[in-house]
């Protein structure tokens, strides 16, 4: 789910085609027991989330937190970022819980090219303020970043870990089957960065998503070696699965930060409601959500809106 590709012409009219279906119906609304009524604030936010469990969950959290301010809200399910960037820009989806460092990469590569040297690094602030300078002339706007980070990783059986070695730098020369995202093949972080830094070449990519069930089985069923998953994924070790450590420091300041759109970058109120989530949320306290959800089953809306009680902020 996470990082950059300059989509074509072609690509970028198809994305428009999906666009207005993935915007089109309440069957991509998340719904929750709050009636979101307006009041206070007077406005209606339309937040983005990309669909698997950790965006859905801050989706949550980002709609009880504006409900409460006085704004009213829906959800929109928008598959990837090539999809819900643009949407940002011309007001479509207001606000969308994202990744610092892969969100800057992302509009550093659409306005220098795909050779464009990188803007992030390891702080996430350093890496907020290179996402601002490249949102700003967009019309966007990154808030504060939380001190949550998901950064990718990448996800090996013990038995394919042992065999291989507990460090992405120990499968030097290993050809793997990974599973991943579609779009892995073009992202920095993801495919070319195993190959460029890591030496591991990419046999043959399994599109499964980003940390889904069908990557796990893939892993388990030795029908994949590495699969794409988050540092925050608190399943794997119920699974037999491990993280293969990322020990050349290819993934950057991932941080989770809310970008906004059109028509919203300065409002103070909607900064304000956001930022306090930030001053918070820890990558332990992500993790322990994610497991409520994929591991127990509960829901995202009943998990957020559980975590902000308990945090006073709802």
């Amino acid at each position: 789910m996470r990082a950059k590709r300059m989509l074509s012409l072609v690509a970028a009219l198809a994305a428009v085609v999906l666009l207005a279906a993935a915007c089109g119906g309440d069957s991509n609304k998340l719904k929750t027991d709050n009636n979101g009524s307006g009041g206070g604030a007077g406005k209606h936010v339309v937040i983005g989330s990309a669909g698997f469990t950790e965006i859905n969950l801050m989706a949550a959290m980002y709609q009880l937190l504006l409900e409460k301010a006085g704004y009213s809200t829906s959800i929109k399910v928008v598959a990837n970022r090539e999809l819900y960037e643009p949407a940002l820009e011309k007001g479509q989806i207001n606000v969308v819980p994202d990744y610092a460092a892969t969100m800057a990469e992302f509009l550093n590569v659409k306005k220098n090219g795909p050779n464009a040297k990188p803007v992030s690094s390891n702080d996430k602030d350093q890496t907020v303020a290179a996402l601002n300078k490249l949102a700003e002339p967009l019309g966007l706007k990154a808030l504060d970043p939380a001190q949550a980070v998901d950064q990718n990783a990448f996800a090996a059986t013990t038995a394919n870990a042992k065999k291989n070695g507990a460090n992405l730098s120990d499968w030097n020369g290993q050809k793997v089957v990974l599973a991943a995202t579609p779009e892995c093949p073009d992202r920095p972080f993801c495919q070319p960065g195993l190959k460029n830094t890591y030496g591991i070449t990419v046999t043959k990519l399994l599109p499964l998503g980003f940390g889904t069930a069908q990557v796990k089985k893939a892993l388990t069923d030795n029908k994949a070696q590495l699969g794409l998953v988050g540092t925050t994924d608190a399943t794997l070790a119920s699974m037999g699965l491990v993280i293969i450590k990322d020990d050349k420091g290819l993934q950057e300041a991932d941080n989770l930060v809310p970008v906004v759109g059109k028509g919203f970058t300065s409002d103070t109120t909607m900064a304000d409601t956001l930022n306090k989530l930030a001053g918070v949320l820890t990558t332990d306290d992500l993790a322990q959500m994610d497991k409520k959800v994929d591991g127990e089953r509960q829901k995202p809306a009943d998990v957020a809106k559980a975590y902000l009680q308990s945090k006073g902020l709802l």
